[in-house]
């Protein structure tokens, strides 16, 4: 218990910051799922079905967004909650808007092949799906295996 505490009391004032911030706005990112339809979550951001470019940033605004990309990870380890990729996309997205910083959220899908062969009852097929968010050209959240997935849709903000 005293390991996380001494931890975080190491990091400089920025990433407790950031943490602190990080840690209740994956909690409300995630109450909301539950209650609120997805489309009215992002109703405020473009739609794109299918790729886009996330806007291009300065060095200053990517080393900001890398900052809370890793506060958001962070706070998630932590929470007494779980936070799927797409809660962290939304929280680091939250995040990222409040500071006027742009970016662009992929949701991807990867349509994995069941055992049997060709279309029918013995196959089973499952859609395995992901979402990370791109700030510039880094990837801010999600970014484990996202190159596997296709993008279906995505959602930017300036």
């Amino acid at each position: 218990m005293l390991r996380p505490v001494r931890q975080f009391l190491r990091l400089d004032r920025q990433r407790q910051r950031l943490f602190l911030e990080a840690w209740p706005v994956l909690g409300s990112v995630r109450l909301a799922l539950r209650a609120t339809p997805f489309k009215q979550l992002v109703a405020d951001l473009t739609l794109h079905r299918g790729p886009v470019d996330a806007p291009a940033v300065g060095p200053e605004a990517l080393e900001q967004a890398r900052l809370i990309g890793w506060a958001v990870r962070a706070a998630a380890q932590y929470a007494p909650w779980r936070s799927s990729c797409l809660v962290q996309v939304l929280a680091a997205q939250r995040m990222l808007q409040r500071r006027l910083l742009p970016g662009a959220i992929y949701i991807g899908a990867l349509l994995e092949d069941g055992p049997g062969e060709g279309v029918g009852p013995e196959t089973n097929y499952g859609l395995d799906a992901h979402a990370w968010l791109k700030c510039g050209e880094a990837v801010i959240t999600g970014e484990s295996g996202h190159e596997s997935f296709t993008v279906v849709t995505a959602f930017s903000w300036v």
